[in-house]
């Protein structure tokens, strides 16, 4: 297969992050992704991971993808774009088929049979302001038999399939796709973030042991949880990186922009780590005045509200029961991960091991570029992309109005490398 270009775009609360790559390969689980480009932009237009104000969201992802495509040479048309926020909903379905009993059947699973059990779990109902976003493959059963992740050429009579249906606001996924066409590209596929972050910082053996993603986003924190491969609780909780910086502007008194920049420059998630005597400069009520602020002060408005928001995912596991369940512990990514003492904070509130995720295993080129948390789900938007770019024609090119059964071909392959 030719080397082709793929791009992933992140378009988050207050950041937008695209990530540009070189794909070689000629199957999903020897796909070589090399990263050419990194681009940034401060987001503008979005609220709680929604589009409110669709001209600052265009300005915002054609900057971060003018900056991407400066940096690897190159020019790309199409975005695999991240989509993620209270609006997404997620369920299991079921299918069930007969197989190898009609003319000539010998008992042997086809792929035509597994294309149908598929399209029978997908069947569900969805409300007219709602789309589709995923139908995950997470297992098959063959007469009773769990556990298979391809059941071609085995014998049964009886097939079943279970997805993970992953539906958000038709409303939402038109405003996002609008913003990336009005900034001069197309979205190749919307895809949820967590499960691209997955991608990107999780590893197989966690996915089957089980583990819980935790992605601090600027306007949500979201939560992926997954055992012996699948996934089994998805959960976007409305609290993130802008709800520490209302905290911070409210208690010292700055206006917001301010009270972010005091954040990314000394903020730290747990006061004990911070000196007494440290303090920092920030703006007085009079023009070019400032005042002096301990830092311990900042440190425990921060380390409050991020304990909160841990502690409601704590909740949210028990409450799931799947507290037990998480062999591989905790994985925190996204940009509210790489803030000092948030891993410490974390290893105190759950009772599990915790770790930051930070995308790089695996990935060649500029990879160091990308090796921070925040940059997670952009990574793994392009990992999606490469994946499915190298399951689809032989030359390479991109899909476009791809029928059913080959999205669920796709899909099939995407689950034993995935899942």
């Amino acid at each position: 297969m030719r080397p082709t270009i793929v791009a992933g775009l992140d378009i988050g609360s207050s950041k937008t992050a695209v990530v540009i790559a070189e794909v070689t390969g000629d199957a999903p689980q020897r796909a070589q992704v090399k990263i050419l480009g990194v681009g940034q932009a401060r987001t503008g237009g979005i609220r709680r991971e929604i589009v409110t104000d669709i001209e600052a969201t265009t300005e915002s992802v054609r900057k971060a993808v003018k900056e991407a495509e400066l940096m690897a040479g190159v020019t790309v048309q199409k975005l695999y774009t991240g989509i993620a926020g209270e609006h997404i909903h997620a369920w299991p379905s079921t299918g069930v088929v007969a197989v190898g009993r009609g003319p000539g059947g010998d008992g042997e699973i086809r792929a035509g049979d597994v294309d149908r059990v598929q399209e029978v779990a997908r069947a569900v109902v969805i409300p007219g302001d709602r789309e589709l976003v995923h139908a995950i493959p997470q297992e098959y059963i063959v007469d009773a038999q769990g556990g298979i992740s391809d059941p071609v050429g085995m014998a049964g009579t009886r097939l079943e399939a279970e997805v993970f249906i992953v539906t958000g606001s038709a409303t939402a996924g038109q405003n996002v796709r609008k913003a990336v066409t009005r900034a001069g590209y197309q979205v190749a596929e919307l895809v949820l973030e967590p499960l691209a972050s997955s991608l990107a910082v999780v590893t197989e053996d966690e996915k089957e042991i089980g583990i819980a993603l935790v992605e601090l986003g600027g306007g949500t924190t979201d939560v992926c949880v997954f055992h012996e491969r699948k996934i089994r609780h998805m959960v976007s909780l409305p609290w993130g990186g802008a709800t520490v910086t209302n905290d911070i502007a409210k208690g010292l008194s700055l206006p917001y922009a301010e009270a972010g920049r005091a954040k990314e420059r000394y903020g730290v998630a747990r006061a004990d780590l911070v000196r007494p005597d440290e303090t920092f400069e920030i703006p007085a009520g009079a023009a070019g005045q400032t005042r002096h602020v301990a830092r311990e002060l900042l440190a425990h408005i921060i380390e409050q509200r991020m304990d909160e928001i841990f502690g409601l995912v704590a909740a949210e596991l028990d409450r799931g029961g799947f507290s037990g369940q998480l062999g591989g512990g905790i994985v925190l990514t996204g940009g509210g991960a790489s803030m000092q003492g948030v891993l410490e904070l974390a290893e105190r509130g759950f009772a599990a091991p915790v770790r930051i995720g930070v995308p790089g295993e695996g990935l060649g080129g500029l990879a160091d570029s990308v090796r921070r948390p925040k940059f997670s789900t952009a990574a793994g938007l392009a990992v999606y992309g490469s994946r499915r770019l190298v399951s689809e024609a032989p030359d390479g090119s991109a899909m476009s109005g791809a029928s059913v059964n080959g999205v669920i071909k796709w899909m099939r392959d995407w689950i034993s490398d995935f899942f």
